[in-house]
């Protein structure tokens, strides 16, 4: 909103429309916000898209990895605590789970490497994290001074949260995680599990000849006297719905911010970056739309 001000108040004659989309929802997949936007064609008169991650001032983010989220159930049988015998625990179940994935998955998307510019330098392979954890009876509310009830536990879920490469294909990324599951079948004769898909989204990055990208990158360089970076965000934004529901490729991620904070309880952005960063946009206005 700063560099459309200063833009505005400029007073340079110009020609189109700048436009300002404040959404909600993202970092709960978009639907509601962005994507929304894309399924009406509310993007069908936009030329340039300039979305501000905080990906840091002098660095141009052209797109981002892809994700899998999906939920996995163990089952199990209850019984008394003190009869663990007549049960079939579903947290063991779930602990051999992740031990197969600690064991085979995670050396498997070690190996796997992307020729995107990722960053940080760790994103530049496939990750996999997990979520959650929740099984057997709900957990004791904070202070509560009562004993657990004493339960074999019938079910256990993990989400887990997978970051695939622009190389990988999602059918594969799927695969591993059936293979593993099926591994742990054939040690465990009472294993029974199901898998809950949540959400996906496809990798995307943007073309560095993009007007939008050769356009900011004149501008950092104006406005900060050093050339850019070139980056891909190791999460997703909302680049995706612009890219795969309103059909614009010419869309880049841009503000002020660290990476590596991002979800940190301490995560802020500093004042001069945010006036770097308005100037470096408001410049990009200037580029696209004065006569």
């Amino acid at each position: 909103m700063i560099a459309v001000e200063a833009f505005l108040a400029g007073g340079a004659d110009w020609r189109g429309s700048i436009e300002i989309s404040a959404t909600a929802d993202e970092e709960s997949g978009g639907y509601g916000g962005v994507a929304y936007l894309a399924q009406h064609r509310h993007f069908a008169h936009v030329d340039h898209v300039i979305i501000p991650e905080p990906l840091h001032k002098d660095r141009i983010c052209l797109g981002h990895r892809g994700v899998w989220w999906a939920e996995i159930e163990t089952h199990g049988r209850i019984a008394h605590g003190s009869m663990p015998f007549l049960g079939d625990s579903a947290i063991r179940h779930m602990s051999a789970v992740l031990e197969e994935i600690e064991q085979r998955l995670y050396p498997l998307l070690a190996r796997k490497t992307t020729a995107m510019p990722v960053v940080p330098e760790g994103a530049k392979q496939s990750t996999l994290n997990i979520n959650s954890i929740h099984g057997g009876v709900a957990d004791l509310a904070p202070g509560d001074s009562s004993l657990p009830t004493p339960c074999v536990a019938d079910h256990c879920r993990i989400i887990i949260d997978r970051r695939y490469l622009i190389e990988e294909d999602l059918v594969d990324v799927k695969q591993e995680i059936t293979d593993a599951l099926a591994r742990v079948k054939a040690q465990r004769p009472t294993f029974s599990y199901e898998i809950k898909e949540l959400f996906e989204v496809q990798p995307t990055m943007t073309n560095r000849d993009a007007p939008i990208v050769t356009s900011t990158a004149a501008a950092i360089e104006r406005v900060l006297a050093q050339a850019a970076d070139y980056v891909v965000s190791p999460g997703t934004y909302d680049q995706k719905h612009i890219d795969r529901i309103g059909r614009l490729k010419n869309c880049i991620a841009y503000g002020p911010g660290l990476l590596h904070l991002a979800h940190q309880p301490d995560e802020w952005i500093g004042v001069q970056d945010m006036e770097d960063s308005a100037k470096v946009m408001s410049l990009v206005l200037l580029d696209f739309l004065a006569t």
